[in-house]
């Protein structure tokens, strides 16, 4: 149904655009890079004959595929971002296409010896026989969510091709900046004037999540005193040591590397200083609201006892929310999560559900009004040198939207 070869090809020229988005930047997007990739979509929309095809002065695109029956039926969206994440180098990506997997080592970077192997990620095996896209061991690949760009465009395309599938309306969403969490930021549900939407940004085959956590940026502030180290006795105070005891005092279990399912932690994420001062960065997240404001309080109540330990105001604490769980604004509308499972049971994709340890655009979405559960794009390790997709997960997944677009028809 879905012609491979064209698949590749599309996608293989959408991971050779570096879109890496900055979080120290204040525009949107918030790379010129981006650009590049944005405006060669908004003209592949053009050329592929969609209508109200538009492109914003905030890199957001926007277009219809118009009904193909007269019956009144609700408008559905899909959704996917075009920039990559600034963890990893997304520079100059050179894809390597791995005909029928043997499910052995893949050797990314034979100079580097750098291999991806089922013996570190043994779900390789699962994908053996098929054809695997992987990087060249220097870069990301940027799976996460060119793939998910991809599968829209080729479904968009399969339909418009073929108007005897019956179908209605359908809108195309896509996004700057999700990586730094400002993809929906600017996004203008009112004029995407969908009923509900999908955002095609999940990782396995099969994935289909209404759930994420509840996240938060934070900023940990330690003052210290500077004084000659010579002189310093009763008198310097270093902000390196203050800090080194507010990190040993938060639950070490409680990381992301011990951590999985609905369980939630404190990740440390970044660190500066000298004696003077020193900025912990942090993030919190965690499923449930009642804990993720208890991690709040957790952080407080430890900078306020280590500061009247001092008897100083030596510590202060900057939280920012970023996102939460779209769940409560999903269940009141379970009947699209219903619709996308099945769908992906019509197509021979056993459904996945499981919240997401992450977020999507479609978290906030959904709390701007566009409900927006997350299904599968396919890749796997995502944001580093590992990042791999199967073709046919992409397949598998550009048959779920057109199978969506069906199904939704017969309701």
């Amino acid at each position: 149904m879905i012609q491979k070869d064209l698949l590749i090809k599309r996608f293989v020229s959408y991971v050779t655009i570096d879109t890496q988005s900055d979080e120290n930047s204040s525009t949107t997007p918030s790379t010129q890079e981006q650009w590049d990739l944005a405006h060669k979509l908004h003209q592949e929309l053009l050329d592929m004959g969609l209508s109200e095809v538009s492109i914003d002065d905030n890199g957001y695109i926007m277009a219809t595929l118009p009904a193909t029956v007269d019956k009144p039926l609700p408008t559905i969206g899909f959704i996917a971002h075009y920039d990559t994440t600034p963890d990893f180098s997304g520079t100059n990506v050179n894809p390597q296409i791995i005909e029928n997997y043997n499910g052995k080592d893949i050797v990314l970077n034979e100079e580097a010896d750098i291999i991806l192997s089922p013996d570190d990620f043994d779900e390789l095996l699962d994908y053996k026989g098929q054809t695997l896209i992987t990087t060249d061991g220097t870069t990301l690949l940027g799976a996460d969510d060119k793939a998910g760009i991809t599968e829209i465009m080729e479904a968009a395309l399969y339909l418009k091709s073929h108007p005897e599938i019956e179908h209605g309306p359908i809108r195309i969403g896509f996004t700057p900046d999700e990586e730094i969490g400002r993809g929906a930021h600017k996004f203008d549900v009112e004029k995407f004037g969908a009923e509900w939407a999908y955002t095609m940004d999940g990782s396995q085959i099969g994935e289909l999540e209404f759930e994420n956590f509840n996240a938060a940026g934070v900023k940990v502030f330690v003052k210290g005193k500077s004084v000659h180290p010579g002189y310093a006795k009763g008198k310097m105070i270093n902000s390196i040591h203050i800090a080194q005891d507010f990190i040993s005092s938060l639950p070490r279990l409680e990381t992301p590397e011990h951590t999985s399912g609905r369980e939630g932690f404190f990740h440390l994420n970044g660190i500066h200083g000298d004696v003077e001062e020193t900025v912990l960065e942090y993030i919190l997240r965690d499923h449930d609201k009642e804990h993720f404001e208890a991690r709040k309080e957790v952080l407080n109540n430890l900078a306020a006892e280590i500061n009247s330990q001092y008897g100083l105001e030596l510590i202060s604490i900057e939280i920012k929310d970023q996102y939460f769980n779209m769940r409560e604004k999903i269940e009141p509308v379970m009947h699209i999560v219903e619709l996308a499972e099945k769908a992906m049971r019509a197509v021979d994709v056993e459904p996945i559900i499981k919240p997401i340890r992450g977020g999507t655009d479609g978290s906030q979405l959904s709390f701007m009004g566009l409900p927006c559960p997350n299904i599968f794009a396919g890749g796997h390790n995502f944001h580093g040198r590992f990042e791999y997709v199967p073709v046919e997960s992409m397949i598998k997944a550009t048959e779920v939207i057109i199978k969506i677009a069906e199904l939704a028809a017969k309701k």
